[in-house]
């Protein structure tokens, strides 16, 4: 069973969306709906597919529909038709007190502008889901400290949020939806208010967490380069619609329209694409030459190690966090992933 199944979703915000559902199923464009009946079509027709411990990243410009799909999810939103499953139920079947233990106990959530509350220290802004779901002080401090310091924190907690830079309010942010251990995580846009620098190390600091808690994600952002750097798949969302569902090289190789392709066209694929994503899985490898290795992490971008690979006519061997090998990459693989499509 998948973790999260959005089924033929549509969202019409107007005084009758019920009424204005016909013609968008019939295929009147966002355009049309709006200069027409004065509705404002968020979603047409979507579906989608997200498994257990992977990051889907949804995106796609303003106005595409992204932040409404994102809040479909935990029931921010309802549907005007559809359906939302996460773990095989329906949350349109939840009743006001388990969508309340829904939200607390099975998702939770990272904004833009970070949602701290200014009066609370590091400790008490991580700690907060911790409480509302009813821990004791010394249990949640405990647990809070831990997500403080994975996230690189240490010795801060104690500080309000106004005395922390930006990158470091994201950071609490981060902590708070990591300290209640719930299996889904939803990002809106959590790195967007951010600098480039700050920004491209949260980045980092996701996929560094992410490779060892395998938390089911989904990340919404207008930013390819951030949909490809984190995404183990990706939608992409334009007026409403689904117009391509894929893994980083599927979007980068063969974009589905004219779109996607003015997305895609001045992508920097070292920068954005992992050595997991184009390796050959170790048990497919007869007949590679083995006699010349560079070993690299599975999660290693293709930029990190590109220029050694290249000067040395090395094939590299690529292997996870505990060392043991996932799978190899030769010259046709590097070749293939950085040739424009």
């Amino acid at each position: 069973m998948s973790k999260i199944e959005v089924k033929n979703v549509y969202k019409i915000f107007g005084d009758s969306p019920s009424k204005v559902l016909p013609m968008v199923q019939d295929g009147a464009s966002k355009e049309e709906i709006l200069e027409k009946t004065g509705h404002t079509v968020g979603l047409d027709n979507v579906s989608i597919t997200i498994e257990e411990g992977e990051t889907f990243v949804c995106m796609g410009l303003s106005g595409s529909g992204k932040s409404t799909l994102i809040r479909h999810i935990n029931r921010l939103i309802d549907p005007t038709s559809g359906e939302i499953m996460v773990e095989g139920t329906n949350v349109m079947d939840l009743d006001k007190k388990n969508l309340i233990e829904f939200r607390r106990h099975k998702m939770s959530m990272v904004f833009q502008r970070f949602g701290l509350f200014p009066h609370k220290t590091v400790l008490e802004n991580v700690g907060y889901g911790l409480e509302v779901q009813g821990q004791k002080p010394e249990e949640r401090n405990k647990v809070a400290m831990e997500k403080i310091e994975a996230v690189g924190l240490n010795g801060f907690e104690h500080q309000y949020p106004n005395q922390l830079s930006g990158g470091m309010q994201q950071r609490v942010g981060l902590a708070r939806a990591l300290a209640t251990n719930t299996d889904i995580m939803l990002m809106d846009e959590a790195f967007s208010a951010l600098d480039p620098l700050i920004r491209s190390d949260m980045q980092k600091q996701l996929i560094d967490l992410q490779s060892e808690l395998k938390k089911t994600i989904v990340f919404i952002t207008h930013d390819l380069d951030e949909s490809l750097r984190l995404g183990d798949h990706i939608g992409i969302l334009n007026g409403g619609r689904l117009v391509q569902v894929g893994t980083p090289i599927d979007i980068i190789m063969n974009p589905a329209d004219d779109y996607v392709k003015a997305f895609v066209k001045d992508v920097n694929r070292a920068r954005v694409i992992k050595a997991k994503i184009i390796m050959i899985p170790a048990n497919k490898t007869n007949g590679i030459d083995k006699s010349n290795l560079i070993k690299v992490g599975e999660d290693q971008f293709l930029e990190e190690f590109l220029p050694q690979v290249v000067c040395n006519n090395a094939y590299c061997e690529v292997v996870d966090k505990s060392g043991n090998i996932k799978g190899y990459i030769t010259n046709k693989e590097l070749q293939s992933s950085l040739t424009k499509s």
